[in-house]
């Protein structure tokens, strides 16, 4: 047992001594540290200049009403620019575009005909070709003038127009009907509560996804530099290939959960900053709504699925006696990461459909798409322990084959073997 400590503290001590290791550590850090803080930033860029929009003096009726309900807006951010009529749309135009060019307007409002409603027809003018948030705020503006313009004449007071215009309250909240089911969710979750835990579950998917590759790949390549250096020979002979296994495989456990736990450190330190919890507070995001028992599944599925893709990825290392081609060997367990990954996002779309319930239960995919269930819909207890008890059971019986094959793999040098030439090592060896 003291050589599997051993194993294990090296692999740890190994890896943190690592410049690689320092260095990403470092820059994903500063990465999450400066999008928790874009928002932020962005708003210190951003003015409240006025835009400028020219009109022709007399060119509409609605204009001293545009005027009022532009000038009346608390930000409106836009301002009229009454141009003198030159009494012909040509002379009009050019004239709008030359303030246009010398940066007196940058853009201008043209009124036509009046269509079917009796409402003149309208067009916007500017340089910009993405200029969509001065035409927006054109848009509400005239809206709001049409309202007041055709009200009066269906014989509406103000009291009933606002009326009228006063959005609806309707507020969700996610109830659980199974009878005796005994659903995860029974209490049901709100509006609010459901966004925060679709951003944590797709937070922690994503967390899983790149735990698990990479942490799989580097024990699989630290394997097969082994192999191919030779130190594997002189490693066998002190210490058990199990327990080899095993200590490394423990051992990145652990540089990775280091690692998260830093990094998620700095997500919460930044966080926490005072203009971040405005903004959250704004947004009506509490991060507080996320409940106990979702952060339980969460670690729960996360160290399953890192343990089951780690058995994987040292058995393949220990198959591979050359780095140049330990790419090609783990392909297959790469993909079905990948799989269950690319399943479960593009699942919280659609968390309650067939497909994601189905692969739910299939082991390899379970940590990516059952916690999904667990957090966006309300699966019953029992479905979700059905799947912790499969996926138990097939860590248990890939970490026993992975051990036969790596006791194996690890003294087979040349190409990889394949399944025949391996049951074959394994009967010679008595594994």
């Amino acid at each position: 047992m003291n050589k599997f400590w051993t194993v294990l503290a090296f692999t740890v001590a190994n890896k943190f001594r690592t410049k690689s290791f320092v260095v990403t550590s470092l820059i994903i850090a500063i990465v999450i540290s400066i999008g928790l803080n874009a928002p932020y930033f962005i708003s210190k860029f951003q003015t409240d200049e006025t835009v400028n929009v020219g009109v022709i003096e007399g060119s509409s009726e609605m204009l001293p009403l545009l005027d009022q309900h532009v000038g009346g807006q608390e930000r409106a951010g836009l301002e009229l620019v009454v141009v003198p009529d030159q009494g012909s749309l040509e002379d009009n135009e050019r004239v709008l575009k030359e303030r246009i060019a010398a940066g007196e307007i940058a853009g201008y409002l043209l009124f036509g005909e009046a269509d079917a409603n009796g409402f003149p027809m309208m067009t916007y003018k500017s340089e910009k070709a993405m200029d969509f948030g001065t035409v927006n705020q054109l848009q509400q503006a005239l809206q709001a003038i049409k309202v007041q313009v055709v009200a009066p004449a269906l014989g509406l007071t103000a009291e009933q127009v606002n009326q009228i215009n006063a959005p609806i309250a309707l507020n969700k909240v996610q109830i659980s009907v199974g009878e005796g089911a005994g659903n995860v969710g029974d209490a049901g979750k709100t509006e609010g509560e459901i966004a925060v835990a679709t951003g944590f579950v797709y937070v922690m998917v994503i967390v899983l996804f790149i735990g698990v590759m990479a942490s799989g790949q580097l024990i699989a390549t630290e394997i097969t530099a082994e192999k191919s250096s030779r130190v594997m020979e002189i490693l066998v002979t002190s210490v058990s290939p199990l327990k080899q296994m095993f200590g490394k495989i423990f051992g990145m456990f652990i540089v990775g959960i280091s690692q998260l736990l830093l990094l998620g450190a700095v997500a919460l330190a930044n966080i926490a900053l005072p203009h971040n919890r405005s903004l959250f507070a704004d947004m009506n995001i509490d991060l507080s709504s996320v409940g106990f028992l979702l952060i339980f599944y969460a670690v729960l599925f996360y160290l399953m699925g890192y343990f089951l893709y780690a058995a994987m990825f040292a058995a393949v290392g220990s198959i591979v006696s050359r780095t140049e081609d330990l790419g090609q060997a783990i392909m297959p367990v790469t993909f079905l990461s990948m799989i269950g990954y690319f399943i479960a996002i593009f699942g919280i779309s659609a968390p309650d459909s067939t497909l994601i319930t189905v692969t739910s239960f299939i082991p390899f995919f379970s940590p990516f798409i059952m916690f999904l269930r667990v957090g966006l819909t309300d699966p019953a207890v029992w479905e979700v322990w059905l799947a912790i008890g499969l996926l138990a059971a097939t860590i248990f019986v890939t970490g026993w084959l992975a051990a036969k094959i790596y006791r194996t793999g690890v003294l087979m040098y040349g190409k990889r073997p394949s399944l025949k030439e391996l049951r074959r090592a394994m009967r010679a060896y008595k594994i």
